[in-house]
């Protein structure tokens, strides 16, 4: 790796340092299912996320429910305290296309039917609205 590019992942690194994050990779679900839920908690208050995600309907929101309290416990530990009701937010929230599993499905008269059996990745930052305002 040349000079400039070390340089400049040193100071990617150290950015997610001050961040806290949670990721999900490989999740066996399509992005747009994926999004669906996802879109529902932008930007709302942690604890109100998870009562969200804890009565909805979709599948994928278990998987989500589970990523963001990864998430409230990545600040908690970082912190190194409890986080208080209504301080901590979902500031962002994105979902990233994954791997693809390409399969066949016998059809009729000799043919073969694709099937694409799609993943992703989901990426969670939580933060105090404070911290929000000084950057």
């Amino acid at each position: 790796m040349g000079a400039r590019k070390h340089i400049k992942a040193e100071e990617r690194k150290a950015a997610l340092k001050t961040q806290y994050f949670a990721k999900l990779k490989g999740c066996p679900s399509s992005p747009r299912k994926m999004r669906y839920v996802v879109d529902m908690i932008r930007g709302m208050e942690v604890n109100k996320a998870l009562a969200t995600l804890h009565f909805s309907k979709k599948a994928a929101s278990v998987d989500v429910e589970k990523l963001l309290r990864s998430a409230i416990a990545n600040w908690e530990a970082k912190n190194e305290r409890k986080a208080e009701a209504g301080e901590l937010f979902v500031t962002r929230v994105f979902v990233d296309e994954g791997v693809t599993l390409k399969r066949m499905r016998p059809a009729p008269q000799g043919r073969g039917y694709r099937i694409r059996k799609r993943s992703n990745h989901v990426t969670i930052f939580v933060d105090t609205i404070n911290n929000d305002v000084k950057d």
